[in-house]
């Protein structure tokens, strides 16, 4: 097969991270854009040549393989069914969708129309995530007992992550879902309860008193094998992106900076144009990010689902829809955990 033919719905910081990545991929060629705003701007910035504002139009009229899915997560649905009803394969930003249903039926839609769902967890790609996988694979830690990971910035100017009617929920469902998504693949065994926290929207949060959505939150998780885990994600952390992932194990440990493990450091009087993602400014010392499209996983990602669109090969454990629909069912027991305050079984959630 020649070049994978891509559409991208979406124009804004996520179609800005597949773009990016699609740009660096040999084989891929970015066709055509669909979105309601910024459209002309992005579509020239990436000299992509078609642009629609009705997606269902992109669909129908352009010869794609392949879309991104890079709407807010209340439109992940739609968008998704509609590109497979017209046969294309399908990445889908995370969360999957704001909803078990919604979830559910984006999974049987695609099945249906034989079409690949690809949930795009770049955690599962970023290559210092991959290495440490190895390394415990290699025995180095011992065996493995217990895993944090969390993901926390200072919050979203986005008015669809601020609001729990588009955004599904808060800082669990938009941050925390990368450590849910994560882990299991990590692991190797899925998450089976979970005893949770978190604050409670508008003037119950503990910062973000506008935000629907809680702005902090974590959970204690019990995999499959008895390990444990930690998941953290949070709206309330200044200084930038905070990704953090720990493990312990019988005969070691280890520590994976996600986010500012660079290994440059700066010191600006003036300040510069950018250091890592959410920081507020450059001035002072600073570790400034050396490529984050390929330090997170997002290039590698989007290359190893073009090749599995080339080669008709499924996506890796982790990156499947089914993966996705696992993740939000993690999510949602939380979520209900944390309103209960009693222990809850994930099976419980999801038949």
């Amino acid at each position: 097969m020649d070049k994978i033919k891509i559409g991208i719905v979406g124009s804004r910081f996520a179609a800005m991270l597949h773009a990016e990545s699609y740009k660096r991929c040999i084989y891929a060629e970015i066709k055509s854009v669909s979105a309601i705003d910024n459209l002309n701007e992005f579509a020239d910035e990436y000299k992509i040549p078609k642009r629609y504002e009705d997606y269902h139009e992109m669909f129908e009229k352009e010869d794609i393989n392949l879309v991104s899915v890079c709407v807010p997560n209340f439109l992940h649905k739609d968008v998704v069914v509609a590109a497979a009803e017209t046969g294309k394969d399908i990445i889908c930003e995370k969360p999957l969708a704001t909803s078990i249903a919604d979830a559910e039926k984006m999974v049987n839609v695609c099945k249906k129309n034989k079409v690949k769902l690809m949930y795009a967890e770049d955690w599962i790609f970023a290559p210092a995530l991959t290495r440490a996988k190895q390394i415990c694979k290699e025995g180095a830690v011992g065996e493995v007992l217990y895993i944090k990971a969390k993901e926390t910035h200072s919050g979203s100017h986005s008015v669809y992550a601020q609001k729990k009617e588009y955004c599904g929920g808060g800082s669990m469902i938009h941050l925390g879902i990368h450590p849910i998504g994560f882990l299991p693949w990590f692991v190797g065994e899925e998450i089976i309860e979970v005893v949770s926290m978190k604050s409670g929207g508008e003037e119950k949060n503990l910062l973000h008193k506008n935000y629907s959505g809680e702005d902090w939150a974590a959970s204690l998780v019990t995999f499959e094998n008895g390990i444990r885990g930690f998941v953290e994600g949070n709206y309330i952390t200044c200084g930038g992106m905070d990704d953090i992932i720990e493990i312990y194990g019988t005969n070691g440990n280890l520590h994976i900076d996600l986010t500012k493990g660079s290994p440059i450091s700066v010191y600006s009087r003036k300040g510069y144009g950018y250091a890592v993602e959410k920081a507020d400014f450059t001035y002072g010392w600073t570790k400034p990010a050396v490529d984050e499209i390929q330090s997170l996983g997002y290039f590698n990602e989007i290359s190893h689902f073009v090749d599995c669109v080339r080669n008709n090969t499924e996506p890796k454990e982790g990156t499947r829809g089914e993966d996705g629909l696992k993740a939000l069912a993690v999510v949602s027991a939380i979520y209900e955990s944390a309103e209960t305050g009693k222990l809850v079984k994930v099976k419980d959630i999801i038949q």
